[in-house]
């Protein structure tokens, strides 16, 4: 099996488009074939040398690894130009200055249903000049899709299409149909959008006397709402959650799922799993809907089930990426304790330095959790509750959990109207890793340092 991902390299590379290449790298290394990449980079003014950066540094992030070199399209103009010269040769293809109006004029005469004809219209041309069209036979064109079963287009109906211009460069569908038979291609695993296009590929395959591949059409991806996956929904691109904090194993295992099931009905499938398990004949024909909601909840597992010490290693990686570094440098003890204790409310790597940041830079300014937190009622709690710290020994997580409960209890109050002014002390706002644990994080010099600040002593 030899399969492909051939990405147009004008932006940050699309989910859909990532969800594609996993299924092509998923087939070639689970049937011991080859994964090729190829950048269709036709498009000169976008096709920028930083946009195939983008392209290749999502693919690396993710663990897709290629087979051989990569292969750039404007690689093989002179190949594609040679099959367009053959095909005029043997009169399989021909030049014609057919325009839209011509077009139209031929239907309403012959058939709004009927496909354009120009090999014997007056606007064939007899020189070397107008547009390359391949002529259409007669008969069927059969697509047969693993995903969507055979679809049968009647010839009679399809325009004879165009497959250069007049300058002799070639189009879209001519020249990825080479490029696909001259890499061997074996299977064309892509998005439903290229549907309309795979009739006049396969025609081309077809005049070249060629064996096409099989072909598996992706259905597209969708938002919660049931739209096209857009900005609108959150991260729409890779690079978007890579930045956001997102692992590539726990990404790749969501994309796994979009639209793919196992027998099981399995949530969280690791790379091996999904490698040996992967069935392109399992892929739904409905579009599926692409929530990150969901997507942080399985993050957040996949976090979790790294260990303390890994995911410690993680969020410091991510802390010196995103310009927090400093914050944390020489701190590792710390650090390694204020991951333990935020691992269980956090779901991406991005959530953490928000949620813990306090405990290395003091406390935020939540101006609304001090107004509520910190009146004069709940500061008469926060001076007993400071008073009882600083007679707790040793100063863990466990003492001082049982040391303020039983405050609670001689005080006869509510369990948040102690609580939360001591963490709004801590904190500076009311959310948080649990208030215990970020007492003892923090020790009993800074506690009562951040608790007196917050009475105004």
């Amino acid at each position: 099996m030899r399969v492909r991902f051939a990405p147009s390299p004008t932006g940050k590379l699309h989910v859909g488009g990532a969800r594609a290449a996993l299924y092509n790298w998923l087939l070639a290394r689970g049937s011991g074939g080859q994964f090729l990449l190829r950048i269709e980079d036709t498009d000169r003014e976008r096709s920028t040398p930083e946009n195939v950066e983008q392209i290749l540094d999502a693919l690396r992030w993710l663990g897709l690894d290629w087979d051989g070199e990569i292969d750039f399209q404007t690689q093989h103009e002179e190949r594609h130009r040679a099959v367009v010269q053959q095909l005029l040769d043997e009169d399989k293809a021909y030049r014609s200055n057919a325009t839209a109006d011509d077009v139209k004029a031929y239907k309403a005469e012959h058939g709004a249903d009927k496909g354009f004809r120009g090999f014997d219209h007056p606007t064939r041309s007899t020189d070397d000049t107008g547009a390359v069209r391949l002529r259409v036979p007669e008969g069927e064109t059969v697509v047969r899709d693993l995903v969507r079963g055979d679809t049968t287009f009647r010839n009679v109906h399809m325009d004879d299409p165009v497959i250069a211009r007049g300058d002799g460069s070639p189009l879209y569908n001519l020249a990825v149909a080479i490029d696909d038979h001259d890499a061997g291609i074996t299977h064309v695993v892509r998005g439903e959008d290229h549907l309309s296009n795979t009739p006049k590929q396969l025609l081309v395959y077809a005049a070249l006397g060629a064996e096409a591949p099989l072909f598996a059409h992706l259905p597209l991806l969708h938002g919660p709402d049931g739209k096209k996956l857009s900005k609108r929904h959150g991260a729409a691109s890779v690079q978007e959650l890579r930045a956001a904090g997102y692992l590539p194993d726990a990404v790749i295992n969501y994309l796994a799922l979009l639209g793919w099931g196992d027998e099981d009905d399995e949530t969280e499938i690791p790379r091996e799993e999904l490698v040996k398990r992967f069935d392109i004949e399992r892929v739904s024909k409905n579009p599926a809907r692409f929530d990150e909601q969901k997507l942080r909840w399985l993050n957040g597992r996949y976090l979790r089930g790294q260990g303390v010490d890994a995911l410690t290693a993680t969020i410091k990686a991510h802390l010196e990426e995103t310009g927090h570094g400093h914050m944390v440098a020489g701190r590792d003890d710390l650090l390694r304790i204020a991951v333990e204790i935020s691992q269980e409310k956090i779901s991406t790597v991005d959530d953490f330095w928000p949620l813990a940041g306090f405990l290395f830079t003091g406390p935020v300014d939540d101006v609304k959790a001090q107004e509520k937190w910190l009146d004069a009622p709940h500061l008469e709690h926060l001076a007993a509750v400071r008073d009882t710290l600083a007679g707790v020994e040793p100063f863990s997580v466990e003492a001082v959990d049982g040391a303020l409960r039983a405050l609670v209890g001689e005080r006869g109050a509510k369990a948040k109207d102690v609580f939360q002014p001591l963490r709004v002390a801590l904190a500076g706002t009311a959310i948080s890793p649990g208030v215990f644990e970020s007492a003892a994080a923090l020790g009993r010099d800074e506690t009562l340092r951040r608790v007196d600040a917050a009475l105004g002593r």
